[in-house]
């Protein structure tokens, strides 16, 4: 990601478009995944995602992801 386009609220929806759709590939869903729009309130912008709660079988595929990953 380009680092001037950090603090765009464009580019913060197209990163979680894409977590999103990256996340669906992989069968997995966070329902509450967002951009946290308070960030944009501060004098600098510091752009968020929020993933907000999953429940235990989508917390166990991201287990599981993050594991064969990390390999």
């Amino acid at each position: 990601m380009n680092r001037n386009n950090d603090n765009d609220l464009t580019e913060a929806l197209k990163v979680r478009d894409e977590l999103r759709t990256a996340l669906g590939d992989a069968g997995m869903t966070l329902p509450s995944l967002a951009v946290d729009l308070i960030a944009y309130v501060r004098e600098t912008p510091l752009p968020l995602l929020e993933l907000g709660r999953c429940d235990l079988a989508t917390a166990r595929l991201l287990t599981k992801a993050l594991r064969g990953w990390a390999r």
